[in-house]
């Protein structure tokens, strides 16, 4: 794993063919994000929410791109329901087991681009990454968050969170995969997130 610039991964990836992904996590909990809204003059407007316990959805995303192609996003979530034993976050196996998932559904090799989470740098991952002769990974510089479009998506899904209710850890799960799923099927929203990490927008191959 080594250093890496936006333009620097780009090249890497067009040699080998590969598509760049970018790589975040994120979590949200019950207690909802506030946000401007309407009301008739004089009202407060007033959200209820249940912000009890430590329910938590953590989310690892990946944003992929590769010119000629239409912009991904695949993702995988963790429900913490606070109880003893369970894992409050993604691991070294759940990592790998998304990039495995990713490298099937993108039938090439992948270029990762992720921060400097002592998770992301931990043995466990250097031998998996060593193992896997199709995935080369760099890291980003420190305190870099717009370089990485995977931001943009969180930023996206907790804003459409905002004010938005919910009581179970049920509710929740499906609320964040409400907001990424509308993603998924956006790849223009995709790829104006990638733009303000100096790659332009992919254009799709014509048939």
């Amino acid at each position: 794993m080594a250093p890496v610039s936006v333009a620097g991964a780009k090249r890497v990836a067009v040699r080998r063919g590969a598509w760049i992904v970018f790589a975040d996590e994120c979590g949200q909990t019950l207690r909802a994000h506030k946000a401007t809204t309407w009301a008739p003059r004089g009202a407060t407007p007033v959200v209820k929410v249940t912000a009890k316990g430590t329910v938590r959805v953590s989310v690892a995303g990946l944003c992929c791109y590769r010119p000629g192609e239409r912009s991904r996003l695949i993702y995988r979530t963790l429900l913490y329901r606070g109880h003893k034993g369970e894992p409050k976050g993604f691991r070294e196996p759940d990592f790998i087991a998304l990039l495995d998932a990713a490298h099937q559904q993108l039938q090439a090799p992948i270029v990762l681009v992720w921060d400097r989470l002592s998770t992301h740098r931990s043995p466990p991952i250097r031998k998996a990454i060593a193992a896997r002769p199709w995935l080369r990974v760099y890291l980003l510089p420190s305190y870099a968050q717009e370089l990485n479009p995977v931001e943009k998506v969180w930023s996206t899904m907790k804003r459409s969170l905002s004010n938005h209710c919910v009581s179970t850890a049920t509710d929740l799960t499906a609320a964040v995969k409400n907001r990424l799923n509308r993603m998924q099927c956006r790849s223009g929203l995709i790829d104006a997130f990638f733009t303000g990490t100096g790659l332009s927008p992919p254009t799709p191959a014509r048939p």
